[in-house]
């Protein structure tokens, strides 16, 4: 269990035994208990976080990050052998039993080292959640225990050197519900690998502590994510993915114990984005990446539509306008449950806009156009379909 759990099991189950040793003890006696095991709570916790820690980080963007560094750096390297038995204390889920990120399966910390495996719940090895190839197997970071976690030895096979982000068509889900697939989130098509909901903002922190600790060498690593520069070292879409899973799902108490355990007992150094979530967007929030090409087109040639929200008991959060230069019997009506990407011919709205805009038009030539309201998003999307949509043509101009 983490440090301070096992003092406050301790401190319990003294005073659970001094109570039963005599039922007499008078009030007084308690409350000074109490206020002992209240002192050595405290003092334990403020032992984890020391004080004036992060005093030189005053700074905002990469002065910030830079700052952070020289903070955290020159940490105890850990070998990475040591890594197994540190997990014994960095992620001890329940009595013994190994906090994998990866899958639902209960492994016995030494019992279920791998080893070889050919199915998932076989066996739980050492996870870099920033991938060693990346960095090419590289000291120190190839023991650092901020990204180093134990998972599933099928699920990590599967997530291979893979980056991390999100998909919509996975062709692996591990039985946590973690994914591997095609990327859906914007700025990457390649293939990820998704963890679930609840530790997204855990592997963003780890990347943001990675990129923040290794400043002075990480411009020279290889990846999708990463950009071969010190600041802001990701690449824009990888940077929008983190500091969206940092933002929605918050510093837990899992992530609050290991860091503290990582700093007392191992590496002797923290993660500033543990400590002080704010320093994310401090650093990164203001990061503004010029566009790769100009337009592709220019010219007046586009047609401007608007129409009146539907009113009712259930109201659209969203309207699908769909466009055809052959004629209305060209438009598709959209399926329930397939989401319609925007593109030339498609343009979701949001509720309360009433209006959006086609370009690019051929002047002379008529333009068929329906409107489809929907609630819902991705594979919950519902359309109205049933009775006539609204439709319209115009002729560009």
């Amino acid at each position: 269990m983490y440090f301070w759990r096992r003092c406050e099991n301790a401190q319990r189950g003294s005073l659970r035994h001094h109570i039963s040793m005599d039922q007499g003890m008078n009030r007084h006696f308690l409350l000074k208990l109490w206020a002992s095991f209240l002192l050595l709570l405290i003092t334990s916790v403020l032992q984890a976080q020391p004080d004036g820690y992060y005093n030189t980080a005053t700074g905002t963007g990469a002065t910030l990050k830079t700052q952070l560094y020289n903070i955290i750096n020159n940490h105890t390297v850990r070998t990475y052998d040591q890594l197994w038995t540190d997990f014994q204390t960095t992620d001890d889920n329940v009595s013994g039993k190994v906090w994998d990120m990866y899958s639902n399966c209960t492994f016995t910390f030494i019992t279920n080292q791998c080893g070889n495996y050919a199915n998932e719940c076989d066996c739980y090895n050492r996870e870099h959640s920033m991938p060693q190839s990346w960095f090419s197997n590289a000291s120190p970071m190839v023991s650092d225990l901020f990204h180093i976690v134990p998972t599933d030895g099928k699920v990590n096979g599967m997530r291979s050197n893979y980056p991390y982000g999100e998909t919509t068509s996975p062709s692996y889900t591990s039985g946590n519900g973690s994914k591997l697939g095609t990327c859906s989130f914007p700025g990457y098509t390649g293939i990820v690998f998704e963890p679930i909901d609840e530790y997204k903002g855990d592997f963003a922190r780890n990347y943001l502590y990675m990129a923040t600790r290794y400043e002075n060498v990480i411009s020279s690593w290889t990846s999708d994510m990463l950009g071969d520069d010190t600041y802001p070292v990701f690449t824009t879409w990888a940077i929008n993915l983190l500091l969206a899973w940092h933002a929605a799902d918050p510093v837990s108490q899992k992530e609050i114990d290991r860091n503290n355990t990582i700093y007392t007992s191992f590496q002797h150094n923290r993660n500033p984005f543990i400590d002080h979530p704010e320093y994310a967007n401090l650093i990164w929030g203001g990061v503004v990446a010029e566009p790769t090409n100009h337009a592709a087109s220019f010219s007046a040639h586009s047609i401007t539509l608007n129409w009146t929200d539907a009113i009712g008991a259930v109201t659209p959060t969203a309207y699908l306008v769909r466009m055809s230069d052959a004629g209305y019997e060209y438009i598709a009506v959209p399926a329930d449950g397939t989401a319609v990407a925007n593109d030339a011919n498609n343009k979701n709205v949001a509720a309360g806009l009433e209006s959006c805009s086609f370009g690019a038009l051929t002047p002379g030539t008529t333009y068929y156009f329906k409107i489809f309201g929907y609630t819902g998003t991705g594979i919950s999307i519902d359309y109205k379909t049933n009775g006539a949509p609204l439709q319209t043509s115009i002729v560009a101009e």
